[in-house]
Formats: C-alpha cells, structure tokens, sequence
C-alpha cells in the first residue's frame, strides 16, 4: 500500500512541492508566451472546434452545463497570445489557478479512474483542442500528459482514441515550444454549441500536418479479468507546394485500462 494511501497528508506536500518547482521553473527557466493581442495574425496554421455538452457515460449533465463557464473564463486568459520564436507557450501560466473567487464553478475532473467534481472541471477540453492543433502546427509539444485510463465509452468521437491532454494546475501542464523563426498565435473561445480555436502564424508555413491512428484494438485479459485499449499515433507532413510527403513518423503508443463494458458489437482480443 502506498504511503499516501495511509497517510493522506503526505499526498497534499507532494502537490505542493511539484507546484513550488512549477512556479520556480516559470520565473527562471524559459521564454514565456504571456504577451496578448487582439489583433489576428493573417494565416491559419491549425484550426479545430468541439462541441460543448457531450453524454458522458452516467456523468451529471450538470457539469457539462459547468463546465461551459469554466472554458469560457479559460479562454478569455489564453485567447490572442503571441507565441515569439524561441518562446513556450504553458496552459497554467496563462490560464492561472481555477478559483471560486475568480467565477470557476463545479465541474467534473477525473483522477485515478474516477469522475469527480471539483472547481474549474472541464478545463481538459481546451487541453485536448490545443493539443490537437498543436500537432498540425510547427510547434513542439514539450510537456504533455495522457489520461492513465479510458473512462467513457466513444460518443460522437471525432479525434483519434489516446489524442487528449490532461491538465491539474500547476504541475500537469500542457507546453509547446516555438523552435522556428514564425510567429504564431492562439486564437480560443466558446460560442453557443462549440469551443473553437486556430493557431495562426504571421507568414505562411510551408509544411501541413495529417494524424492518423494505427493499430487500433480492445485486448480482454482472462487472466486478470480486465479490458485495455491501444492504438498507435503517426504524423504525416507534407510540403505543401509540391504535395509530396515528407515524412510519417510514430509519435506515440497509447495502451490503457477500459473502465467501462464493451458493446458486445465491439470486438476484443482475448490474451493470457
């Protein structure tokens, strides 16, 4: 059994020794992206929306209805943000921590495996749509972190299964790096049925981006009784005026526990 288990204490100093070395690494160690226009750069890089209220599994709808104010509030921080070369774009360093007192209400977070409520829930969908666009972009993902488990069942999915990012302020942050001599900009908000967002950049950029899944499968341990997922996730680039591609590389393997039962329509491996 783990300590923190026994000691629940301990849990608590561990997230608050990781977001004393976030806040430290903020002040001392990179190039931030904090400068904000609201004039848009002229080329879209990357553009992708997502729809707002979702049914996610017995989830409160409650909380989706919550969580609509919580992007909103997100994205009025991140919205116009200039990403200079040489510079890091950071989720919570723009964002900021989710109060009560600065209008974040109840949404839903989940940890471990389970739904929770919590204040400024639901922030992951801004996560996942910037790191969606990221990935068409010239941007280098520098910190990124995956959900340990699949929680709900797919519903509406449009994006590869294993292409999210999760976020808990301070310390499980979202970062891009800008390695390039463009400059680009995140343009974010919410309308009435979609957050949407673009990555636009000051000069046309000459290569695009294609993400595609691989290899997806559900694999049902006998042994232990229990279903996991995986797939794997390439880019493609392409050279825009010539068409040509110019590579296709393997960005990661997502393999992870499914904590709901499978349609007996969907088919699973059985191993062991």
């Amino acid at each position: 059994m783990k300590l923190s288990r026994r000691f629940p204490f301990l849990h608590v100093v561990s997230i608050w020794r990781f977001r004393i070395l976030r806040w430290f690494q903020w002040i001392f160690l990179r190039r931030l992206a904090t400068v904000r226009r609201a004039q848009v750069l002229p080329f879209k890089v990357a553009s992708h929306e997502s729809i707002l209220l979702r049914k996610l599994g017995d989830a409160d709808m409650r909380l989706q209805h919550n969580k609509v104010t919580n992007l909103k509030l997100a994205c009025s921080r991140m919205d116009g943000v200039i990403i200079r070369p040489g510079e890091t774009f950071s989720f919570w360093r723009l964002v900021g921590w989710p109060t009560a007192r600065k209008g974040y209400v109840t949404g839903m977070l989940l940890s471990n495996g389970r739904v929770q409520e919590g204040i400024g829930g639901g922030l992951c969908q801004s996560a996942n749509l910037l790191y969606w666009m990221a990935l068409h972009s010239p941007l280098v993902v520098r910190e990124r972190h995956r959900h340990s488990y699949d929680i709900f069942p797919d519903s509406g999915r449009v994006l590869p299964f294993g292409t999210g990012a999760a976020v808990y302020y301070n310390y499980v942050d979202l970062q891009f790096y800008n390695p390039t001599d463009i400059t680009f900009q995140i343009v974010i908000g919410v309308n009435e049925t979609h957050l949407r967002g673009e990555i636009r950049s000051d000069v046309m950029t000459p290569i695009s981006y294609k993400i595609l899944e691989r290899d997806h499968r559900f694999l049902r341990s006998k042994k232990i009784g229990k279903v996991f997922r995986e797939n794997a996730i390439f880019r493609q680039s392409f050279d825009k005026r010539t068409g040509n591609m110019l590579s296709d590389e393997l960005l990661y393997r997502n393999h992870c526990e499914t904590l709901y039962d499978l349609p007996r329509s969907v088919p699973a491996e059985v191993i062991d």
